[in-house]
């Protein structure tokens, strides 16, 4: 697993990414500033620069709250703050450690996404 940061000015969230080949594919995208909007009151979105891999994923998922997502029919990230539905198409990345039910709060949120630095080992 990978750890990311998702940066939203005075909130924050780190999330454990999966190590698959579509979450290699967003991993490598980053780091991304995006605006998240609000889609079906479950989720945030926004439109990633580019597609990513589905190679070895399921057809369909059922996301869970606190998870990441990639949609690829419209090629967008989701980050679930409800559980939603079966989805065809949906590629899960990862899950959101700790606390995230800020992202229900209605209203776009811009972010910066970014891979975690890991602090210098002590010797």
């Amino acid at each position: 697993m990978t750890t990311i940061e998702i940066d939203a000015g005075t909130r924050q969230w780190t999330a454990q990414i999966a190590d698959s080949p579509s979450a290699r594919d967003f991993l490598a995208q980053l780091p991304l500033d995006l605006t998240l909007t609000d889609y079906a009151a479950t989720e945030k979105v926004a439109t990633l620069p580019r597609p990513l891999t589905r190679e070895g994923a399921p057809a369909a998922v059922t996301p869970c709250a606190g998870e990441i997502g990639y949609y690829a029919p419209w090629g967008n990230i989701a980050l679930y703050h409800k559980d939603g539905p079966y989805s065809p198409g949906l590629v899960i990345l990862g899950r959101i450690d700790g606390p995230y039910a800020d992202l229900a709060s209605p209203g776009a949120v811009k972010v910066t996404i970014r891979q975690r630095v890991a602090p210098p080992t002590k010797r």
